[in-house]
């Protein structure tokens, strides 16, 4: 089930007027002089990965993500002959929080540039917004959570206005119990979506009912996923990176390079042997009674290749992690497990944990894993 919330954007250009083309300046505030500092990090961030120019935009972390679209439209007829032409620089900055029900949204509209065909004179720009909420609940608690809308939803302005004022601020909660239970995590997702409208007296009006879109995920999951609740983009790619470099890890690293890059190698070995976490996901496990059968049969292969190591300064590394559903006892031995030092293995695996908390990976969420030379 989503909570889904769709954000419509609606614009107007120009009427009749004498036989001269028009281009509206800039003007107003400084592109970033309305939003704080962090807000200009990301833009300026923003402004070099291309993936910023995409319905999805560049999703730079479970925490801040970003669209930058330059649009460009041709304003047609019901004849289809051209009316006018429309340049502005779209915007939106989406910041969510590690210990609130909260994501906050800077949306923008600048560099507004207006052309309008002979006879024609370019005017207005009448831009209204709305958003329009699909309450389907998700959870198991007697008040069924949702994702409350921000309380203003309508903006409608001309191109003057918006240029002079380009922000415009969106947030979105999510209320909850404020009890934790662990049988109920109180998980609530949902998708906002930017629906653009542009329209003119003479000419037919142009439509994108998804102009650019954000998943974002809150929860109420307690400390093992880092703070007791809090809200993530979705369709982050969370990584752990380990480095061949690191003294602390070294050996953890090697391990786990050498399982996706040279599976036949590692053990158990077997013809065709793949390792999921470099380009297949992982997912994390929470169950530790699931945990600790992964643990069992990585150590029964340890014992069966390297011998009884008790006693020793080794540990039974095993990749993919215990706390994966693709540990050592899922299905089809896609698996590698090695001894090597005891402090690497627990640094390890202190690494992992912080990585669970620092994005607040929930059970079943996926996240890859990267070694670097």
């Amino acid at each position: 089930m989503i909570v889904s919330t769709v954000l419509m954007l609606a614009a107007g250009l120009g009427t009749a007027g004498p036989v001269n083309a028009e281009t509206i300046p800039q003007g107003g505030p400084n592109a970033t002089a309305a939003v704080g500092q962090e807000e200009k990090d990301l833009r300026t961030e923003c402004a070099t990965h291309p993936e910023a120019n995409t319905r999805k935009g560049w999703v730079k972390s479970r925490f801040e993500t970003c669209v930058h679209q330059p649009v460009y439209l041709k304003l047609m007829d019901k004849e289809r002959r051209l009316r006018g032409e429309l340049w502005f620089d779209l915007w939106i900055l989406g910041f969510s929080y590690d210990g609130s029900r909260r994501v906050d949204y800077t949306s923008s509209i600048e560099n507004i540039r207006t052309k309008a065909v002979a006879g024609e004179k370019s005017r207005g720009l009448d831009h209204r917004a709305e958003l329009q909420p699909h309450d389907q609940r998700f959870g198991q608690w007697p008040q069924p959570p949702q994702m409350t809308k921000p309380a203003v939803t309508t903006r409608s302005e001309n191109i003057a206005q918006w240029t002079a004022k380009p922000f415009w601020q969106l947030n979105y909660t999510s209320p909850d119990t404020g009890k934790l239970d662990p049988a109920n995590t109180q998980v609530v997702t949902g998708m906002i979506t930017l629906d653009m409208r542009v329209s003119s007296p003479t000419a037919v009006p142009w439509t994108d009912p998804v102009m650019a879109y954000s998943s974002v995920r809150f929860d109420y999951a307690g400390p093992t996923a880092g703070k007791y609740k809090g809200t993530v983009f979705t369709e982050a790619r969370v990584e752990l990176v380990m480095s061949l470099k690191d003294p602390a890890v070294d050996q953890s690293a090697r391990h786990i390079l050498d399982a996706q890059q040279l599976p036949e190698r590692t053990f158990p070995s077997w013809a065709g042997k793949t390792v999921p976490g470099a380009t297949e996901p992982l997912h994390r496990l929470i169950d530790k009674d699931k945990q600790e059968k992964n643990r069992e049969k990585a150590i029964a292969t340890c014992n069966d290749v390297w011998g009884d190591y008790k006693g020793t300064t080794l540990q039974c590394d095993e990749y993919p992690f215990a706390s994966t559903k693709e540990g050592a006892a899922a299905p089809g031995n896609r698996f590698s497990a090695r001894l090597i030092d005891g402090t690497d293995n627990e640094t390890g695996g202190r690494k992992l944990n912080e990585m669970f908390t620092l994005n607040r990976i929930l059970d079943g969420d996926a996240f890859y894993v990267k070694i670097t030379p």
